[in-house]
């Protein structure tokens, strides 16, 4: 209750100091204009549109402001184009002209004014009927005893009198004061969207694709990483090892010829290394995405990771359904590194894995009973699990406190 009550008087004040701020916007941004565009023909109004357009930043500044109470979540502050320094000082002068931002902030002055007009009538209309029906029956035995004066019960065809009166007025006031919160809020949604799609539509563009250009830059840096660390394993461990075995191989062939029983132990040796390669190859292949799951999906998949794994893994998929092929590798990818993390470095002796979709996201959480100590900085594991999720719009989260246990949140968008 003291929560709505906070909010309708947010509401109310916004919409109330609105319609003054409104009205003098409109009347800087005609006087502003007109001046400008007639004194253009003499250029003296290039420095007016220029001054109308800083004073129409700075309203639009005060009412982005406002609009946060409003809204209930941070606005972001549009960019407005700067000159290079190296540029002159007519194109300094006209660099608050520059980019659409400007423009707009000019059209939201003009175009809130009208609606703000709307709005302030509209509340000060409900706030006095709710307040004047409600309290009708401290003053109305006044206004009942004056001769000839007929109120809007008498004109309806009721009969006069003060007790007639008074529940005509006190229904009507308690009818406006149940409607007052939804009628405020409604307002108030409906200028503050207003000035959220004039004044920081823009803005949020601009943040949108920062944020997909940062993702893509993150999902190149995170397969380019990948990709070189596959390379640098194979290089040190398969190709070293078929190297050494070709070489076994060759010592064979040579001593079948002189001493048989030597060459035997040099083609066991051979069968030795091959096999642990093979293993080797194994390991490595957990960095690429297996026919498992691109034929049956994530949950044979994440079956098989944990059945390799070297400590025991409990796996509860919640969700059955197909996802795009990316939104899979990615999760097969997070939980196969997760999984070697936990192998290399956690001596737990259990691990946990779930996952589930939670509207449009898939939560996918990976905990062990290990000695903790697990995080994302830079140079670590779970740093390219972090730059991974990034490029599909995920996050990860890591709980990790020094003893353990350790719980690691991956959210990925799959709507």
């Amino acid at each position: 209750m003291r929560r709505l009550l906070s909010r309708l008087a947010g509401d109310t004040v916004y919409l109330l100091v609105g319609f003054p701020l409104a009205s003098i916007a409109f009347c800087l941004m005609v006087l502003g204009l007109s001046a400008g565009a007639s004194l253009l023909v003499f250029w003296l109004g290039v420095p007016v549109l220029v001054l109308t357009a800083l004073v129409a930043r700075g309203l639009g500044d005060i009412e982005r402001l406002r609009m946060r109470g409003v809204l209930g979540m941070d606005v972001p502050q549009p960019r407005y184009p700067r000159s290079p320094a190296e540029a002159g000082w007519f194109r300094k002068m006209l660099s608050p002209l520059a980019g659409g931002q400007p423009w707009l902030d000019i059209l939201h002055a003009l175009v809130v004014f009208p609606v703000a007009i709307a709005t302030f009538c509209v509340i000060v209309m409900w706030w006095g009927t709710a307040i004047f029906g409600v309290t009708y029956p401290v003053y109305g035995w006044l206004l009942s005893n004056i001769p000839g004066n007929e109120g809007l019960p008498e004109l309806l065809g009721f009969d006069r009198g003060y007790v007639n009166d008074s529940i005509f007025y006190v229904g009507i006031g308690l009818l406006a004061a149940l409607t007052l919160y939804p009628v405020v809020r409604g307002c108030a949604l409906v200028q503050a969207s207003l000035g959220k799609a004039l004044l920081t539509g823009v803005a949020q563009l601009q943040e949108r694709i920062e944020d997909l250009t940062e993702g893509r830059n993150a999902a190149a840096y995170a397969e380019a990483t990948a990709l070189r660390r596959l390379e640098r394993d194979i290089h040190d461990g398969p190709q070293q090892r078929l190297v050494h075995l070709a070489m076994e191989l060759s010592r064979a062939q040579r001593e079948l010829e002189k001493d048989a029983a030597a060459a035997q132990s040099t083609i066991g040796k051979a069968i030795t290394a091959t096999r642990e390669t093979l293993d080797e190859l194994r390991a490595l292949s957990r960095g690429i995405a297996p026919p498992i799951l691109a034929d049956r999906g994530l949950v044979p998949a994440l079956a098989a990771l944990a059945s390799r794994c070297t400590v025991p893994v409990e796996l509860d998929v919640q969700t059955e359904e197909r996802f795009p092929a990316l939104i899979e590798n990615t999760v097969y990818f997070v939980t196969a590194e997760a999984l070697t993390n936990v192998a290399k470095h956690s001596r737990a002796e259990l691990c946990t894995i779930t996952l589930m979709r939670i509207g449009d996201s898939l939560m996918l959480t990976i905990g062990d009973d290990g000695v903790g100590g697990a995080h994302v900085a830079k140079g670590h594991g779970l740093s390219g699990l972090a730059e991974r999720l990034r490029g599909v719009d995920g996050e990860l989260a890591v709980r990790s406190p020094a003893g353990g246990p350790t719980s690691i949140t991956a959210e990925v968008p799959c709507g």
